[in-house]
């Protein structure tokens, strides 16, 4: 079974969260995205010590489909360098992985 993996990602706004996540599910990238807004991040920017309100965006995907997910992003997301952050499942229930498998495009070779 290939490799499942959870993507995150901030967003600056829930409305780009919620864009982002319809086109990489439209392309069938993620099997499913969740927008969770109200995240307070902080973190050095130009030398600078920032804080701003972000969206959280969590994809699930496979992980021979990252790089075809990590350009999507790139192309939607406002931000110069977006935070793309991928996570191996280590495991999971099986029905949710097999409907990942159904939703998501097919994997190489099969």
């Amino acid at each position: 079974m290939p490799t499942k993996i959870i993507v995150h990602c901030t967003c600056s706004t829930e409305e780009e969260a919620q864009r982002l996540a319809l086109h990489v599910v439209g392309l069938r990238l993620a099997a499913c995205a969740a927008v969770m807004p109200g995240v307070r991040s902080f973190y050095h920017w130009r030398g600078a010590l920032e804080q701003s309100e972000e969206c959280a965006l969590t994809m699930k995907s496979r992980e021979d489909l990252f790089a075809e997910l990590c350009a999507e992003i790139r192309k939607v997301h406002s931000y110069e360098v977006p935070e793309i952050l991928a996570v191996r499942v280590a495991d999971g229930s099986a029905d949710y992985l097999a409907w990942m498998d159904v939703e998501l495009r097919p994997a190489d070779g099969a």
